[in-house]
């Protein structure tokens, strides 16, 4: 969908696919690995900034990327009113050259809000703003129905994509919110050495 599409919907606040709280399945990851390095973080098509907030108050330095200026408007107002230190920028994920490299790029069903068509753009964007050897968390969206946006995506294909390019850590079946239950993956993946 255009830039239009979404920015219509965030004028009129017909925000449907915002359910008000970070993903579940990324507040879980976030407990059960203290260890993580508390390194830079990129969240392209961060919305109105959820995920990012999660992010920030677990301590890492984090900064949120999308392409309406509504939303990182809107994700900007509520990180202040949450006493967070978080960084947004306008920036289009598929197109626009990363303003660094990240230790970690984390993605909320960007993957599956994107056209199909786009889905090669989508992993050559993730191999130009992450390092080598940093890693990559993704929620994928696996059972939303034909019509899109979101279109789902499958671990075969996941797979397909990401692995010439990237060593998987990890994928399992998230907490999700009430309507999404056991309908998203989440996959861990660490990209190579090259």
């Amino acid at each position: 969908m255009s830039r239009d599409f979404w920015e219509q919907h965030y004028l009129a606040r017909n925000l449907t696919w915002d359910k008000g709280e970070a993903s579940p399945g990324l507040v879980d990851f976030l407990a059960a690995h203290p260890e993580l390095h508390r390194g830079t973080v990129a969240v392209p098509g961060c919305g109105t900034g959820h995920d990012v907030r999660a992010w920030a108050a677990a301590g890492f330095d984090v900064t949120g990327f999308d392409f309406v200026p509504e939303a990182i408007l809107l994700a900007t107002e509520a990180t202040r009113a949450a006493g967070l230190t978080a960084s947004f920028r306008l920036a289009n994920f598929l197109t626009d050259d990363p303003p660094q490299k990240y230790d970690l790029l984390f993605e909320h069903t960007l993957f599956c809000a994107i056209q199909p068509h786009e889905r090669n753009a989508y992993v050559g964007s993730v191999l130009r703003w992450l390092r080598p050897g940093g890693t990559y968390l993704a929620v994928n969206y696996f059972d939303c129905g034909p019509e899109g946006p979101p279109w789902p995506t499958t671990r075969e294909e996941q797979l397909e994509r990401f692995a010439p390019h990237f060593d998987l850590l990890a994928d399992w079946v998230p907490r999700s919110y009430p309507n999404r239950t056991g309908r998203e993956r989440m996959f861990w993946w660490r990209r190579k050495a090259i």
